[in-house]
């Protein structure tokens, strides 16, 4: 496998908005996101507790599903995919609107990866230890399977080559295997305590008590079971509220910088490459005041 990310970082934003096709191809078959996430990245039990001890847990958030077969249970009025009678869901890396200029576009707003640099288009953590594994192998396990990857819609839509090499790695390996209860696929314990909180995920408005209350649970979980230890959970739980970094801050100042956008704004379900009635021009530099001032970790740049 080989892949040309410069200039591309296709799998870490949404570009929906530069695309002229659907490109909703999480939202198809039994399982449906209640967010609006494009193409999330879920990361590992192993990796939720990694970003805690970093202070990253604003960077995480919760993914539940919609289905109309299968095992499932009545939370919040949402019909949600289940583990017996427990809600199932994913951690992954949460997207905030970025000033962003992928495939030689100009700069836009779109939501992008919160470890994403605006500028070089490359990962802040990707040589260190809290680098998850689905971003280390991608798209390994979309070739081991023999479905298209992000590469391969990026080339469709605006040309270039981006997969260079389609032969699987030999670790490549399904994401949701059977073993991945536990290890990547948790079940919430108390549904009725996450009620309130489905009823704002389903409305694209989690409190950072929300995205707290998963991230707990996951990194309480244990592999190949639905068991969440209460004492993990509550460790956890005071880590993911107690414990911040660069990222909160940075998150908070993007957040902020796209609601002065007004009505084509983050979060009021408008087109979020729409810059047109922006009062911040969407200049990937901002990041040196959003991230860089903040002690973000810096970015190699392109050879």
């Amino acid at each position: 496998m080989e892949v040309n990310c410069e200039g591309c970082a296709g799998c870490c934003l949404d570009w929906r908005p530069l695309a002229p096709a659907d490109l909703d191809h999480e939202r198809r078959g039994p399982y449906r996101p209640l967010d609006d996430t494009y193409n999330l990245a879920p990361v590992t039990a192993d990796e939720v507790r990694t970003f805690l001890d970093a202070g990253y847990a604003a960077a995480l958030t919760p993914r539940l599903f919609r289905t109309d077969d299968g095992p499932h249970a009545t939370v919040g009025g949402v019909e949600l995919a289940a583990v017996g009678d427990r809600p199932a869901f994913l951690v992954g890396l949460r997207k905030v609107p970025k000033p962003v200029a992928p495939f030689g576009t100009e700069p836009a707003w779109l939501d992008t990866c919160a470890f994403l640099d605006p500028r070089t288009l490359q990962c802040r953590i990707h040589d260190t230890d809290a680098y998850p594994e689905t971003c280390r192998t991608y798209p390994g396990s979309n070739l081991a399977l023999g479905v298209e990857s992000e590469c391969e819609r990026v080339e469709a839509v605006h040309g270039g080559e981006r997969l260079l090499d389609g032969d699987p790695p030999d670790d490549a390996t399904p994401a949701f295997s059977p073993g991945a209860l536990g290890t990547r696929v948790f079940a919430h314990p108390d549904p009725d305590r996450v009620a309130d909180a489905v009823e704002r995920l389903a409305a694209g408005e989690p409190t950072p008590a929300d995205r707290a209350e998963f991230v707990a649970v996951a990194a309480a979980s244990a592999p190949g079971t639905a068991a969440v230890s209460d004492e993990r959970y509550e460790r956890a739980k005071a880590r993911a509220r107690g414990t911040t970094s660069w990222v909160d801050g940075a998150i908070a100042e993007w957040v902020e910088r796209a609601d002065e956008r007004g009505p084509g704004g983050a979060g009021d379900g408008a087109d979020a490459g729409d810059t047109t009635r922006s009062g911040t021009t969407p200049d990937p530099a901002l990041a040196r005041d959003a991230e860089d001032e903040r002690g973000a970790p810096e970015t190699p740049g392109w050879d």
